[in-house]
């Protein structure tokens, strides 16, 4: 995966070197903060490489369980605009992601409540997982208005989405000492397994992931 985004970037500065028109944009969105380098292939066609990239903390309660999230965002895009009208255009192309969710669970009540079964949350230690995307290399589709390689400082932004794929889930049960070993500490790695499967389930539908950014260009 990294050697295929270095060698799109470096396709794409070789490319450049030949185009009409060249720009670089920066911005901001659902998909991070992050910047473009855009250049033109043709009267109304160009091409976008970019980055993004952002770091969140949020609460995850897909299941009955509480969880804190760290949402992790990293995407290499690859994108053609099309403008058949004006500064309004149509974007395709593929966005290179690692993203995804690593969560920790947060007791309730002092107590963790895992396939009808409570635990004492002291007793337990922690539970940990993450969420990760299906897609590492997932086909985008959008709209949006102006371009990174039109010449002047411009605005643009990017209405679209990326079919990330249906994300997947991992949990783990780390035992504290108190039950590390015993059949108290098999039982809840077994019930962590199907808390694992109910979580997988939740998220299923999270197919799609919405893009809205805007943002602000210099093109020469």
């Amino acid at each position: 995966m990294k050697t295929l985004r270095i060698a799109l970037v470096i396709a794409g500065l070789a490319a450049a070197g030949q185009a009409q028109a060249v720009g670089v944009g920066v911005r901001a969105g659902t998909t991070g903060l992050g910047g473009d380098f855009g250049f033109s292939i043709a009267p109304t066609l160009l091409a976008r490489i970019g980055y993004s990239w952002l770091d969140y903390g949020m609460d995850v309660e897909a299941t009955d369980m509480k969880y804190d999230g760290k949402l992790k965002l990293s995407n290499l895009s690859a994108l053609l605009d099309w403008s058949p009208l004006g500064p309004f255009r149509v974007t395709g192309g593929f966005v290179f992601n690692d993203n995804r969710v690593n969560v920790t669970s947060v007791p309730v009540g002092g107590t963790y409540t895992l396939n009808g079964n409570t635990y004492n949350a002291n007793a337990v230690g922690s539970i940990e997982g993450e969420v990760k995307v299906g897609n590492k290399a997932a086909p985008y589709l959008g709209i949006g208005y102006g371009n990174v390689a039109t010449a002047g400082v411009n605005f643009y932004f990017d209405l679209g989405v990326i079919f990330q794929g249906s994300p997947t889930a991992s949990l783990t049960a780390n035992c504290a000492p108190a039950i590390a070993g015993t059949p108290a500490c098999s039982k809840l790695q077994s019930d962590v397994q199907a808390e694992e499967e109910r979580l997988a389930n939740d998220i299923a539908g999270l197919k799609y992931y919405p893009v809205a950014n805007i943002g602000i260009t210099v093109g020469f």
